[in-house]
């Protein structure tokens, strides 16, 4: 698969990312707030732009990736998610689509995650020849941990990475 098919939810649209896309997704990961249970570190333009590139090469290499999450009335860029192998040397990781999702402040508060989510998980589903997916949230990422586990992840493991404790969930695929 060369590029992210466009995938429809009630109000979103998750589409292959576009070089327009770059000033929001800069300011996605330079606002604190995004950044602060996501490794903790506000990201430069350039680094959201290797983002943009990296996504597209996950399509291309291995049939997955992220979306560009969008507003369907609007158009609005609201985040990014999707599935990854990041190669991070967690062997928890390794070898399974790893998923994850962050989405603009305007947008939070509203359910919008929870139906990004369920959206991806449904076309790994359908697509992936993966017996499961797996994905990895800060303790302090309360609101992540409770999208998780309402799509149907289960946590199975705790990590001490450089940025501290995480939580390592997974999820088996359901066809």
């Amino acid at each position: 698969m060369a590029e992210a098919p466009t995938l429809a939810t009630e109000r979103l649209i998750l589409r292959a990312h576009r070089v327009d896309d770059h000033d929001a997704s800069a300011a996605l990961w330079a606002d604190p707030e995004v950044v602060r249970d996501i490794g903790g570190t506000t990201r430069s333009s350039q680094e959201a732009w290797f983002r943009i590139l990296r996504d597209a090469g996950h399509w291309l290499l291995l049939g997955y990736g992220y979306w560009a999450i969008t507003d369907r009335a609007t158009g609005e860029f609201l985040g990014e998610g999707g599935f990854a192998d990041f190669r991070r040397g967690i062997t928890e990781l390794e070898g399974v689509p790893e998923m994850g999702w962050a989405l603009m402040r305007a947008a939070w508060g509203r359910g919008l995650a929870s139906e990004t989510v369920a959206a991806m998980l449904a076309w790994a589903d359908a697509n992936l020849d993966a017996s499961e997916t797996r994905c990895i949230i800060s303790p302090e990422n309360v609101a992540s941990v409770r999208v998780a586990e309402k799509c149907g992840f289960v946590r199975f493991a705790d990590i001490d990475e450089p940025e501290g404790r995480s939580l390592l969930f997974r999820r088996e695929r359901t066809r």
